[in-house]
């Protein structure tokens, strides 16, 4: 990276990089955000969120053009709202397996642009949309985008060591902060799908400023040309960062994006 580099794309995370954990957008990392956009750089949201989450803070931050949602499966341009990319996979044998390992984990399925079809109530505020209860039979009948795992009782270790049992082949997961784990068909990322909306507006990943706080962030960081990882990012997020910056609190996105806009 020379001193004269310069972002020609801006991709952020959303939960823990532009929001904090509680959904608030404060108005610093909006200005800041919009600093970049009235630059005429693309701003693009790459999130595990589905696209009905994510839709909100598109429109807080006043964004145009393509969004990144569900961990890469889906690529959404708005407005007007038209999905240009939804890569699913059979869900069958993970929630076989699930069942079979851990019997009591909540699954849910999304469904794209509604809500989720799930096993049961998943705790206050970790969805939203549309939410239809549904036996596992039903919930294994039709291709998905992603399953989401869930256990309150668990926390992150007990997950990264169920997934690992589970023996996932076929797919990409992900384990949250806490007992959650987000499973997307093999290949997808954010990095790949970034890659495709990089490719359709003719800028390469290495003019790219990506930042991010989650393990679901580590490829999207690689890829870039210059990844930032926040400061309270797990380690494994840090140390693949070309930089790692302030945290949520101390305003990390608002300072990164400052420094170039």
């Amino acid at each position: 990276m020379t001193d004269s580099w310069r972002p020609r794309l801006v991709a952020l995370d959303v939960d823990g990089t532009v929001l904090d954990h509680d959904g608030t957008l404060p108005a610093e990392v909006r200005d800041a955000v919009r600093a970049v956009t009235d630059s005429g750089t693309r701003v693009v949201l790459a999130t595990g969120r589905s696209w009905h989450g994510t839709l909100p803070v598109v429109e807080q931050l006043g964004l145009q053009g393509p969004s990144v949602c569900s961990n890469g499966a889906v690529i959404v341009d708005f407005p007007p709202e038209q999905i240009v990319k939804a890569v699913t996979f059979d869900p069958r044998a993970v929630i076989e397996k699930v069942e079979s390992y851990a019997p009591g984990t909540l699954i849910a399925v999304e469904e794209i642009g509604r809500g989720y079809r799930l096993s049961g109530p998943f705790p206050h505020g970790d969805l939203t949309g549309e939410m239809v209860i549904e036996d596992v039979e039903q919930l294994s009948s039709r291709p998905v985008t992603r399953i989401i795992l869930r256990d309150p009782t668990r926390s992150d270790g007990d997950f990264v060591a169920l997934a690992e049992r589970l023996g996932l082949h076929g797919v990409q997961y992900y384990v949250g902060y806490s007992a959650w784990l987000d499973i997307a068909p093999e290949g997808v990322t954010k990095a790949a799908a970034l890659a495709d909306v990089v490719a359709e507006l003719g800028i390469d990943a290495a003019d790219v400023l990506a930042v991010g706080d989650g393990r679901n962030d580590v490829e999207m960081l690689e890829w870039a040309g210059r990844g930032v990882a926040m400061g309270q990012a797990p380690t494994e997020v840090q140390d693949v960062a070309d930089v790692v910056t302030g945290t949520y609190d101390e305003r990390g996105l608002v300072t990164e994006l400052r420094r170039w806009f």
